[in-house]
């Protein structure tokens, strides 16, 4: 199929060492802070990153990701519970980790890519480091304030539950939270992103958001866990497509540059739709819950945009798409486990 950005540079990011003839960089190595930090100091003419510059840092159409699961979760719990037995306090607290959590990666993958230089080829909106908005030491301390928080709420659950193995299970969220694309060697940039996606935004956010209520968790949490960490996994994906070319440039080994454009188009509509059939499993015993057919409203358009694609606008529009649909698919199979 047709490159997305066929006209990327091939050539080395400044400061990234010498250049091989597939376009990577080899040479240096330890903190690419000391050899990659942005040397400009806004993003035109010296311009300082606005309050709007920061909410866009945050990447706010990536916070469904974080909902959807906590939502699952505490659908399971109610399922889980007395009748009439509800705990909204804790599930509020889930929801701040959740969310805390997912801004501070926003930030630090802001902060880690732009001292990389894997930002300079870029496609989509221009990142405070990258594009020189704001200092580095900036976005690093809001990305840190961020899994601050994050650690706070947690560790009032972990009080409010007793369960203090549940620090072991924050440290670890916060620790892949950094290293996705951070320190030396990176897991985003070798293909492990989908992976750790799964497993913390899918598995431990609903798994954990339905244990912290009920101190168990049940079929409907592993199931919708799942699913929705499928979904969160496409809209990786999807994204990872549309920097496909910029990211292989740069040396940043996404699942979607080791398996190629066509497979990583096919991948993302498993992803998307396989969460389907765990919603009409679902559908046999909560009779509500065919009604998260209706996502497929948003997700169909989104795998045909996929498919099809040939401009990294249509691939942005995929991702507001899928996004969206996370959130329409957590919300609605939540309410059918709920109501």
């Amino acid at each position: 199929m047709q490159r997305l950005n066929p006209s990327a540079s091939t050539g080395a990011q400044p400061g990234s060492g010498r250049t091989t003839g597939s376009g990577r960089t080899t040479g240096k190595s330890g903190n690419p802070a000391k050899r990659n930090a942005p040397r400009t100091s806004g993003v035109a003419a010296g311009r300082p990153a606005t309050a709007g510059d920061w909410v866009s840092g945050a990447r706010l159409r990536t916070l469904p990701l974080a909902i959807a699961p906590v939502a699952l979760g505490t659908g399971a719990a109610i399922v889980a519970s007395e009748p009439g037995a509800y705990h909204w306090v804790r599930a509020l607290l889930a929801l701040m980790v959740a969310l805390s959590l997912q801004i501070g990666v926003n930030y630090a993958n802001d902060y880690s890519d732009g001292i990389r230089g894997t930002d300079a080829n870029r496609i989509g909106p221009a990142r405070l480091t990258g594009g020189g908005a704001a200092r580095p030491s900036a976005v690093l301390t809001v990305a840190l304030a961020f899994f601050a928080l994050a650690a706070l709420a947690g560790l009032t659950l972990v009080v409010l539950t007793g369960q203090w193995w549940l620090l072991l299970v924050g440290a670890a969220a916060i620790v892949a939270a950094w290293f996705y694309t951070g320190g030396r060697r990176p897991y985003g940039y070798f293909g492990l992103g989908e992976l750790f996606v799964f497993v913390f935004f899918g598995l431990v956010a609903t798994l954990g958001t339905t244990f912290v209520q009920v101190g168990t968790v049940n079929t409907e949490s592993w199931l919708s866990g799942v699913g929705i960490g499928l979904i969160a996994c496409a809209v990786l994906m999807v994204n990872n497509l549309r920097d496909r070319e910029p990211d292989r440039v740069s040396g940043k080994r996404t699942l979607a540059v080791l398996i190629g454009d066509t497979a990583s188009r096919v991948v993302f509509c498993v992803f998307l739709l396989v969460p389907f059939l765990i919603a009409g499993f679902f559908g046999l015993f909560y009779p509500l819950a065919w009604f998260t057919y209706f996502v497929l409203f948003l997700a169909v358009p989104a795998g045909l945009i996929v498919v099809t694609a040939t401009t990294s606008k249509e691939l942005v529009l995929a991702l507001k798409l899928t996004s969206l649909a996370s959130l329409a698919y957590g919300v609605l199979l939540a309410l059918a486990f709920a109501l």
